[in-house]
């Protein structure tokens, strides 16, 4: 098979974007670009599904929506708001800490390097990218189950762990598509190219895509 064409790919993935659900962390930060609220809602959409992350960032940011006014809620009272998000109570206790050190080491503002953001307890480079490229619009690359596996799966890198496939991307990916590559394949992930049984019949990227790993499909 000929090299994978990503720019027609991104281009139908564009397309078809529209007709997908947006994914819950992109809409916070289209509603409002906070950096802090990319984050919390970052560490909320852990293991969580899409619609439970959406609706514990809302309770949630109802409550406290800036790290001053967060580092003054209950851990207990986190939890209850953000529940029933995966390990909701390492994650309140998480989402209060942090608020705590941004106030203390950062003066209540979310650093924009990944390396900074590193720092902080339970932050990867998944949440350290997404914070970077939708909290502030800088460069980086977020890639999470979704985009590790599709881009695996079409055949444009051949990597065994997430981060090989961000290492992978920086290298090959155009620049233009840095950004975006995230939402496009998390949509794309969530609503057609599923981990088991994807939809390759009706998929207007089958005969690009090289099928790696892919047993079942539909």
């Amino acid at each position: 098979m000929s090299e994978f064409d990503i720019h027609a790919a991104i281009a139908i993935l564009r397309e078809e974007y529209r007709s997908w659900k947006t994914p819950a962390v992109t809409i916070v930060a289209q509603h409002d670009r906070s950096p802090f609220k990319v984050l919390i809602s970052c560490i909320i959409s852990l293991r969580t599904r899409d619609e439970v992350t959406a609706q514990a960032s809302t309770r949630l940011f109802e409550r406290a929506d800036t790290p001053d006014a967060m580092q003054s809620v209950p851990v207990d009272a986190v939890a209850g708001l953000i529940f029933p998000a995966g390990f909701y109570r390492n994650k309140a206790l998480q989402i209060v800490e942090i608020s705590k050190r941004l106030m203390c080491d950062y003066g209540g503002m979310v650093p924009d390097e990944i390396d900074e953001l590193l720092k902080f307890k339970g932050v990867g480079r998944k949440t350290a990218n997404l914070v970077v490229t939708l909290g502030f619009g800088k460069p980086g690359i977020c890639v999470d189950t979704h985009v590790h596996r599709i881009c695996n799966r079409w055949g444009y890198v051949s990597t065994k762990t997430p981060d090989q496939t961000e290492a992978a991307l920086r290298s090959k990916l155009p620049a233009e598509y840095w950004i975006e590559i995230n939402d496009l394949l998390v949509a794309f992930g969530q609503n057609h190219c599923y981990p088991l049984s994807p939809r390759c019949s009706v998929c207007r990227l089958a005969g690009m895509c090289a099928k790696v790993g892919v047993g079942t499909s539909r």
